[in-house]
C-alpha cells in the first residue's frame, strides 16, 4: 500500500473547515497539516473540500442491479460489483447492503438473502467500499427464525433490523397497481400470492415471541439492532426495552421525539431531504433535522442522495455543512459501532473524499480514497507521483 498526501484542500477537521494538508500511511490518516510530507502519491486538492467518507447504514439500491426489471435476474456477484462502483463514485466508502429476508419468494426471499450474504463475504477483498450485511428481517417470516438466529450468533450479520410490512401488504391487495408489483416481485401467480399472504397473516400471534428470541440472540452477539417504521412512542419504547437502539424512519414526530429522549440513533432517508419530502407522504426529514430529531441520513434507495442531501441542508440554511456532513459520516459510524471512521483524524481509517462544491446544490466527487487506496479519480491532472531517486552510477 502506497503513502498518499493531500495538499491545499479545505478539510473538515472536527467541526471546522480549515485549509490544511494531510498524509495517509498504511491505510490510516497519519498527520494533519503535513506541509513538508513527501508521499509516493500526491493529490492536489486546491479549490476542493476534503471530507470523511460517507458511511451508509441502509441502502437497498443494489436490488436494481440484481433485478433491473420485474422477473429479470442478473448474477449477484455482477450486481454487487456494479453497486460497489456506484457507491464509491458517490463518496460512499462504507456500505451496509440492506437485504430484506422475507416470507416472500423471489427478490426478497431466503434464498436470495443467503446468496447475497455469501457473495458479500466472498467478494469483500475485491470491493472498494467496506461492504457489510444489514439484514432486514420481516417479522412474520417465522419459518427462517432458527437459521437467522444461527447467523446472528456467528456474527455474520453486521446490522439487524426488524421490519413489519404486513399491514401495508394486506392494504395493497385492494390496489391493483401495488398488488401487481408485489406479485411480479415474487414470481407467483395472483392466486398463489393471495393464498400465501393469508397463510402468513394467520400466524400473527407468534410474531412477538419470535422478535424477543431474535433480539436476545442479537444482544448476546453484540450486533446493533434497528426497528423500521416505528409508528408510535409505545412501539419505540418496546423495541428499546429489547436492546434495539436505532429508530429507522419513525413515521411521525412524536415517535422521533421518544427516540431522541431515549438516546436512540434516528435514521431518515437522504432522498427525503433531496426531494423535499417523503415519497410516502410521511415525515419530512429536513423538518426533523431542524428540530434535532435526526442523527443519521441513509441512501435508502438512491446512492447519490447522501452527498446531495448534506449540501442541500447547508444551502437551505438548516445546518452548516460540517454538521450536515456528520449525518452521513460520523453519525452513522457511531450508530453502527464503527469508531475508526467518520472523521479526518490521525489514526482513523483513511476514508476520504475530495469534492468540488463550487455549485452548492450540485457537489461533484473528484477523488475517493477508501482504506488508504485511491479508488476513484475524475481529474487526472490533480494526481502526482514520486519515483525513487536513481542510484548514482558506479565510478
Amino acid at each position: 500500500m502506497i503513502d498518499i498526501s493531500i495538499s491545499s484542500g479545505r478539510c473538515l477537521i472536527g467541526s471546522d473547515l480549515v485549509d490544511t494538508s494531510l498524509t495517509v500511511v498504511d491505510g490510516v490518516i497519519d498527520q494533519l497539516d503535513a506541509t513538508a510530507a513527501v508521499a509516493a502519491l500526491s493529490l492536489d486538492a486546491s479549490g476542493l473540500t476534503v471530507l470523511p467518507g460517507i458511511v451508509d447504514i441502509h441502502g437497498d439500491a443494489f436490488e436494481r442491479q440484481m433485478m433491473p426489471r420485474a422477473g429479470v435476474d442478473f448474477p449477484i456477484d455482477i450486481a454487487l460489483v456494479d453497486s460497489d462502483r456506484q457507491a464509491v463514485s458517490n463518496g460512499i466508502t462504507t456500505v451496509f447492503h440492506a437485504t430484506t429476508w422475507s416470507w416472500e419468494p423471489g427478490l426478497r426471499s431466503a434464498g436470495n438473502a443467503r446468496q447475497l450474504l455469501e457473495a458479500i463475504e466472498g467478494l469483500r477483498p475485491r470491493l472498494a467500499a467496506d461492504t457489510r450485511f444489514h439484514l432486514r428481517h420481516e417479522t412474520y417470516n417465522l419459518d427462517d427464525e432458527d437459521e437467522i438466529r444461527q447467523l446472528l450468533a456467528a456474527r455474520r450479520i453486521d446490522l439487524f433490523a426488524f421490519n413489519d410490512h404486513m399491514d401495508s401488504t394486506v392494504a395493497s391487495l385492494d390496489k391493483p397497481h401495488k398488488r401487481q408489483r408485489m406479485v411480479d416481485r415474487t414470481g407467483l401467480s395472483g392466486d398463489e400470492f393471495d393464498r400465501l399472504v393469508a397463510r402468513i397473516v394467520s400466524r400473527g400471534d407468534a410474531v412477538p415471541s419470535s422478535i424477543a428470541r431474535l433480539a436476545e440472540t442479537a444482544r448476546q452477539a453484540g450486533i446493533r439492532m434497528l426497528s423500521h417504521d416505528d409508528e408510535s412512542p409505545e412501539m419505540r419504547r418496546a423495541f428499546r426495552a429489547q436492546g434495539v437502539s436505532i429508530a429507522e424512519f419513525p413515521v411521525n414526530e412524536e415517535t422521533a421525539r421518544e427516540a431522541a429522549a431515549g438516546g436512540d440513533a434516528i435514521v431518515f432517508g437522504a432522498p427525503n431531504v433531496v426531494r423535499g419530502g417523503s415519497h410516502t407522504g410521511w415525515t419530512k426529514a429536513s423538518d426533523m433535522i431542524a428540530k434535532g430529531l435526526c442523527s443519521v441520513l441513509a441512501s435508502d434507495y438512491y446512492y447519490p442522495a447522501p452527498l446531495l442531501a448534506a449540501y442541500r441542508l447547508a444551502a437551505d440554511g438548516i445546518l452548516p455543512l460540517a454538521r450536515a456532513w456528520s449525518l452521513i459520516s460520523a453519525g452513522p459510524a457511531q450508530a453502527a459501532g464503527l469508531s475508526d471512521r467518520g472523521a479526518l483524524a490521525p489514526g482513523h481509517r483513511a476514508d476520504i473524499i475530495l469534492v468540488d462544491d463550487s455549485l452548492p446544490l450540485r457537489p461533484r466527487i473528484v477523488a475517493v480514497i477508501a482504506a488508504g487506496r485511491l479508488v476513484c479519480l475524475t481529474e487526472s491532472d490533480r494526481l502526482g507521483t514520486r519515483t525513487a531517486p536513481r542510484a548514482a552510477a558506479a565510478e
